[in-house]
């Protein structure tokens, strides 16, 4: 759209909003101007306060006065899918909300939850960005790791966990919690496996299981499906090996009301 105002006049506020924030939200590069980070947040701020405006104004236009709330979650790509839509299911009982769930890695969602971009996380292991006193943290469950395998595997059942040694396994990958957790398991108990393939994705290592490709250590909740199925068997738990789940939100001046409530009432029946 066009602001209808000359180039000098956005010259002086650009420069007065700097001065105000007493930061650069510009840098000259290659003869244009690109945004600086604090730039790059000012901006986004801008974009919501400008989508609220449209909003208030629809929603005064149509006199329903309903608004309808937003609520953002971030899952990590190795929580399971059942616990974000046990999650969507119990933020739809509170209100009416539309829900945006944005996936990625843990250090990139945690940044999105500081910069309040995001209500809530949902992860597999405590915040790591920053002062750890920037979050409110509350564990959901500790589930305990069960191996699983396709049938011909079955053998494995007697004198487990010992009978593991230089099987194939199905992994997570080496910057996870639950890795180090295994690998710590395994080297207390001396036994060596054979690591073939490491993923963070829990359906890719279903489906690679299912294949026979290896062993699964998954949360026991995991496999209860495909042992239905008949697809897969379990071999036997790990002892004291679990894998934690974690809902986590960052506080801000102006909660969201829904998360808040999450935060303090959403249990995971597994």
């Amino acid at each position: 759209e066009k602001l209808r105002v000359g180039q000098p006049t956005i010259s002086t506020q650009i420069k007065n909003l700097e001065e105000s924030f007493n930061h650069s939200l510009f840098v000259r590069k290659s003869r244009g101007l690109h945004l600086t980070e604090a730039g790059k947040v000012v901006l986004d701020y801008a974009n919501q306060i400008f989508s609220l405006g449209n909003e208030l104004m629809e929603v005064v236009r149509d006199e329903t006065f309903s608004k309808r709330s937003q609520v953002q979650i971030g899952a990590l790509d190795s929580v399971p899918k059942s616990l974000v839509q046990s999650l969507i299911h119990s933020a739809q009982k509170i209100a009416p909300c539309s829900i945006t769930v944005l996936e990625g890695g843990g250090d990139y969602l945690f940044r999105e939850l500081l910069a309040h971009r995001i209500d809530l996380v949902i992860s597999n292991f405590p915040p790591t960005v920053g002062d750890t006193k920037q979050y409110f943290s509350r564990l959901l469950a500790k589930i305990p790791i069960t191996v699983f395998s396709t049938k011909k595997f079955k053998s494995l059942k007697k004198n487990f966990p010992k009978s593991l040694q230089d099987q194939p396994f199905i992994m997570p990958s080496l910057h996870s919690k639950l890795r180090h957790d295994l690998n710590h398991f395994f080297q207390t108990n001396e036994i060596t496996v054979d690591v073939l393939i490491e993923t963070q994705d829990t359906s890719i290592q279903k489906l690679l299981g299912n294949e026979g490709m290896g062993l699964v250590p998954l949360p026991e909740f995991a496999g209860k499906e495909l042992i239905k199925q008949g697809k897969l068997i379990k071999i036997g738990s790990l002892q004291g090996v679990t894998e934690d789940f974690w809902l986590i939100t960052s506080p801000r001046k102006f909660s969201n009301p829904i998360a808040e409530t999450l935060m303090d009432s959403f249990e995971w029946k597994t």
